[in-house]
Parts: C-alpha cells; sequence; structure tokens
C-alpha cells in the first residue's frame, strides 16, 4: 500500500484529522458557513485513499495558512504558514524516516485571498524579508520539500480559484522545482470551501492526473 502525506490549507482539513494545535474548518457538526460537509469520509483525501488503496501518515493542514510568512491584513504568519509548519511533519523534526510515496501540497489559496505580497522568484539565499513574500517563500517550500523527501513524488494541488500573478508563479516555479501540477477546475463550493460535491470532483481530478502522470 502506498503512503501519502499532505501539506495543506482549510480544504484539507477536518477536526481531530490534524495536528490538535492546528485550525480546522471541517467536522461533524459542519462548520458555521453552512457548508454540507459532515462527515470526513466526505472529505477529498480520505475518498482518494479508500477509492485508490492509500494510506494518510500525515496530514499537515491548518485552516486559514498562507505559504509565505504574511497572512491577513499583513499579519505575521510565521507560526502558521506552510513554511513553518512543514518542517514538524515533512522535514527537520522528522527527518528522512516515514517519507510518503506522495506528497500533496494543497496551498497558495490563502495567499491569493490575502492579497499576500507575491514578489519575485528566489531560488536560492533566502532570508526572513523574502519568506514574507509569496513567490520566494514557494520556492523555499518546494527545494525544502525535495531535500527532505527526495523518496516522494510531490504534487502542487492548485485551486481553480487562484489567477493571474499568483497562478503564474505557481506555474514557473513548479516547472523550476519539476514539481507535477494538478490543476483543478469546475469545483462546487460554499463560501469559497469545497463542499460535498466539490470534494468529490477534487477526488475524481487528482485521481486522473494519478493515473496518467508516469510513475
Amino acid at each position: 500500500m502506498k503512503t501519502i502525506s499532505i501539506l495543506g490549507d482549510s480544504y484539507s482539513t477536518y477536526q481531530g484529522f490534524v495536528p490538535s494545535d492546528y485550525n480546522y474548518w471541517y467536522d461533524d457538526n459542519g462548520n458555521e458557513c453552512e457548508n454540507d460537509m459532515t462527515n470526513v469520509e466526505q472529505t477529498w483525501w480520505r475518498l482518494l485513499c479508500k477509492e485508490m488503496n492509500l494510506e494518510l501518515i500525515s496530514n499537515c493542514s491548518s485552516s486559514g495558512s498562507t505559504v509565505c510568512n504574511t497572512g491577513y491584513d499583513a499579519t505575521d504568519a510565521s507560526t502558521t504558514s506552510f513554511i513553518y509548519r512543514m518542517k514538524r511533519e515533512l522535514g527537520e523534526t522528522r527527518g528522512l524516516q516515514n517519507q510518503p510515496d506522495v506528497l500533496f501540497v494543497f496551498g497558495g489559496t490563502n495567499d491569493f485571498w490575502a492579497g499576500s505580497p507575491i514578489g519575485k522568484e528566489q531560488y536560492n539565499n533566502w532570508d526572513d524579508a523574502s519568506l514574507k513574500q509569496f513567490a520566494p517563500a514557494l520556492a523555499f517550500m518546494f527545494d525544502y520539500l525535495r531535500t527532505w523527501n527526495p523518496k516522494s513524488k510531490i504534487y502542487s494541488i492548485v485551486n481553480d480559484e487562484i489567477t493571474n500573478e499568483c497562478r503564474d508563479v505557481m506555474d514557473r516555479v513548479a516547472r523550476h522545482y519539476g514539481i507535477e501540477q494538478i490543476l483543478l477546475h469546475d469545483i462546487a463550493k460554499d463560501n469559497g470551501h469545497p463542499n460535498v460535491s466539490g470534494m468529490r470532483e477534487i477526488t475524481n481530478q487528482i485521481k486522473d492526473a494519478l493515473l496518467s502522470y508516469p510513475h
């Protein structure tokens, strides 16, 4: 059985299935924003694991998190960002043991929604200032994940709502690192978040991508 890990935001959360100190969006009671998701079995990743015989070994996802260290209203996100959290489950703290066969990175949505500074692509010599910008932080993230997960096949899942320069940056940086992209389309959502139907579409589109990319 192949193993998977996820580095994500609210789209990949569920209460009790992400670290207890991370924020979640989905739970058994339905969230306060009137989404019809009420069961973990409806999430894209549970569906994917069941239908493709995969085992989830870590879900490093937190609601509202940006890739870079700038969050909503230009707040400091250096203790919640993707590039902060990845070190715990997918890097230095974990070490080179228990690398997943497949690593899904499902981010960029909050950087786009929050209007985080985009900056320019930067592929080395990152510092605190550059990591507050989306483009250099994205490159840092992929570089780091490749270093600490050399045995993993990494996919970047791109939300269909991300457009313009932010999407162009995601494409260029992924290509630089040879990261395969899964470009989502026509995902049904309530209040910006996938509903039951949307989760099914995400699963189907990821399955199609996994089956089409060479292994």
